[in-house]
């Protein structure tokens, strides 16, 4: 009897492992503001069903010219900051919500990260030396914190493309200091031709990838244009033998969302609810069942839930939309 009472023990001890062992991401994207936050600020995110969030320090560069990053100064929200960071993700692993850690660089005059390419080797050092000091700060944050995920750049093409080599040891480098699992936020149309995903831990993708130029198209209509990414996508992680992990996804509530649904700048456009919740369903019903798909952090979500959103907002939060509540049955599941 009591032989049989330790192998049931041990049947749902294995049970609960594989269980914890397969949970997907169920992540947000956690916007920094100018303000800490508390308990209040969090309690929207635990009733979304998530059980991650993507917390995003930001450095900026004032002048292509001289692409020196900054960081860390007083000009900077105090969410964006290394002391914001950690107060952030205290407040969430309170409650269990697991965190990644997720630099931004913003270029103050305008213009696409993904486009920044010194003209001199002078400027490629200043760019590197400078974004070098920035990643291993927060590395060292990552790890004071125990975060799970450390994301090392998002949507650098031109500069991951140029310099792999310099990559290649910032990688290195980073293992030093931070212990957690490690990725890179490719853009839709730059994860295809990276060359260091073996150096990292999981294949990252912010999935903003064309799929229809239809007003309001319908979940099945969306899965279909799913088909050739996904496929490419499969392509990629069977070369690499990683798990891919969507760093980035969604879709605003808007006429044509799933057009060029990377664009946020375009402040017209009529309001579609639906197109937004069919955007995220489609996503989800494509991806979230298959074993190599780690998860993902939805695009975007604020600290203030009852100042966003609603139903006459057309852009990427989900909050206070109908998006929010279709959000909370499929990170449920």
């Amino acid at each position: 009897m009591k032989t049989r009472y330790l192998f049931l023990i041990a049947v749902l001890f294995l049970q609960t492992a594989c269980k914890s062992q397969t949970q997907k991401i169920n992540g947000l994207s956690f916007v920094a503001s100018r303000d800490s936050i508390s308990q209040k600020h969090i309690t929207p995110v635990l009733n979304s069903k998530s059980n991650f969030v993507a917390l995003m320090p930001y450095s900026f560069i004032r002048n292509l010219d001289y692409p020196k990053i900054e960081f860390n100064t007083n000009r900077e929200w105090f969410g964006e900051t290394e002391n914001g960071l950690l107060q952030y993700a205290k407040e969430f692993q309170k409650v269990n919500i697991k965190i990644m850690v997720k630099p931004h660089l913003w270029l103050r005059r305008g213009g696409f990260t993904g486009d920044l390419k010194p003209t001199t080797e002078e400027n490629w050092k200043l760019l590197e030396d400078t974004y070098k000091a920035y990643i291993l700060t927060y590395a060292k944050a990552a790890e004071a914190l125990d975060a799970e995920v450390l994301c090392i750049g998002t949507e650098l093409k031109e500069f991951v493309m140029n310099r792999p080599d310099y990559w290649v040891q910032l990688i290195k480098e980073i293992r030093e200091i931070y212990k957690g699992k490690l990725t890179y936020a490719a853009n839709w149309d730059e994860y295809k031709r990276l060359s260091f995903w073996n150096e990292l831990d999981y294949i990252g993708i912010d999935a903003y990838f064309p799929l229809s130029d239809v007003k309001t198209p319908t979940v099945a209509h969306l899965e279909e244009g799913w088909a050739k990414h996904k496929k490419e996508i499969i392509g990629i992680q069977q070369k690499f033998q990683k798990p891919v992990l969507f760093t980035e996804f969604g879709y605003r509530s808007v006429d044509y969302n799933a057009k060029k649904p990377w664009e946020f700048h375009r402040l017209q456009g009529s309001v579609n609810l639906q197109a937004q919740a069919n955007g995220l369903q489609a996503i989800h019903n494509q991806f979230w069942n298959e074993d190599w798909f780690a998860g993902g952090f939805l695009w975007k979500w604020f600290h203030r839930h009852d100042k966003v959103g609603g139903e006459n907002n057309n852009r990427f939060t989900p909050q206070n939309k109908p998006a929010e509540e279709l959000i909370k049955k499929l990170y449920a599941q």
